[in-house]
């Protein structure tokens, strides 16, 4: 166990008197399964955000899950009350800004305006244009363009991803909320513990559709409907956006290699993390994506663990779906599950409902 982690102890969400098995998948039964295990603190939660807001900094590793829990959040309390704001959504906007006249004159005078630092703007863009993984932009752009962001929707309780990226952008971070006017704000520092077992599964497996952009894991997250190239000798998800009638998901290039090519920026987010945690002054959360196979029945139902997806090609040509129980090793070497994200989810919102009471 790491050392930030002893503070945090497991969050139990299998909750006396809740028998029902939901369906996770489904945002209807999501809904009722949020309100059965932790109905008090939304309640208690969404008290909060009638009168108020807070700036949450999502830390943790790359596909650790950042995004999904976002937009949980802001499924349970209201697409009004919180914001998403990604600094590598933002990075691709600027990106794809800078090809359209009157959005690239837009983004200029608000830039003219708000940027702060050492190299000029155009300096700056340069950078960002030309950046490749290793390169990283200056922090006050940075800031500049999250400012911009935040400024384009009302008032909203945020979830930032993507920054603080840098150690020492740590304690910029601390005065972030002061720095768009949200002055009162709770800061909120969101800590995600993922084994790194999992990462490289999730991304060996990784998909996404060439048409909505939207991801899949054909080991740990499948699609409704699944195909099967007989040229290849390979099954293949397709879509469930029905816009996108059954479009096939691809996966990226270099994906297959896992985490092994990203081994340096794994290691900088957990000193990231390590850091964080040892600031005096402000509440911080730990969310865990795993816990151990002996620990599982007393803390979470068997619905709430990630299973793993195995197929079948029928003889009528058809792919059979099933499930079979995942067991990895934690970063530990201790046998432990993978949770789903709606429990990881509802841990946040019991640690965060604490919070809100001190």
């Amino acid at each position: 166990m790491k050392i930030y982690e002893k503070d945090f102890p497991y969050i139990k969400t299998k909750t006396a008197g809740v028998t029902k098995k939901f369906n996770l998948a489904d945002p209807a039964e999501r809904r009722e399964y949020f309100s059965a295990k932790a109905g008090a603190e939304i309640k208690l939660i969404k008290k909060y955000l009638a009168a108020n807001t807070l700036v949450a900094y999502f830390l943790g590793k790359k596909n650790s899950g950042k995004g999904t829990y976002s937009k949980l959040m802001k499924e349970i309390f209201g697409e009004d009350k919180f914001n998403h704001i990604s600094v590598g959504d933002i990075v691709r906007d600027v990106h794809a800004a800078m090809a359209d006249g009157p959005r690239k004159a837009e983004m200029l005078k608000f830039l003219e305006k708000n940027y702060r630092g050492y190299i000029s703007i155009e300096e700056a863009i340069k950078a960002l244009l030309s950046r490749d993984t290793k390169t990283l932009l200056p922090t006050e752009f940075i800031l500049a363009l999250i400012k911009m962001e935040i400024s384009k929707t009302p008032k909203k309780s945020l979830f930032i991803d993507g920054f603080p990226r840098e150690l020492d952008q740590v304690s910029y971070s601390l005065f972030l909320s002061s720095l768009i006017d949200y002055r009162s704000d709770l800061d909120i520092f969101v800590a995600i513990s993922i084994p790194e077992a999992v990462l490289d599964e999730r991304m060996k497996f990784r998909v996404v559709c060439p048409v909505c952009h939207t991801p899949r894991n054909l080991k740990l997250f499948a699609t409704k409907e699944v195909g099967y190239d007989q040229e290849k000798k390979e099954f293949y998800l397709k879509c469930d956006n029905a816009e996108c009638r059954g479009a096939r998901m691809v996966a990226k290039e270099g994906d297959s290699l896992g985490i092994e090519t990203i081994r340096n920026r794994l290691e900088l987010d957990e000193k990231l993390i390590e850091k964080v945690f040892t600031l005096h002054g402000l509440p911080k959360i730990l969310l865990r994506n795993s816990l151990p196979v002996t620990s599982a029945k007393e803390l979470v139902d068997d619905y709430e663990i990630t299973p793993e997806y195995v197929y079948e090609l029928g003889a009528d040509g058809r792919v059979k779906t099933s499930e079979r129980s995942w067991t990895m090793k934690d970063d530990e070497g201790v046998d432990s599950y993978s949770l789903l994200a709606p429990p990881v989810a509802l841990s946040l919102i019991k640690q965060l409902a604490g919070v809100i009471k001190k």
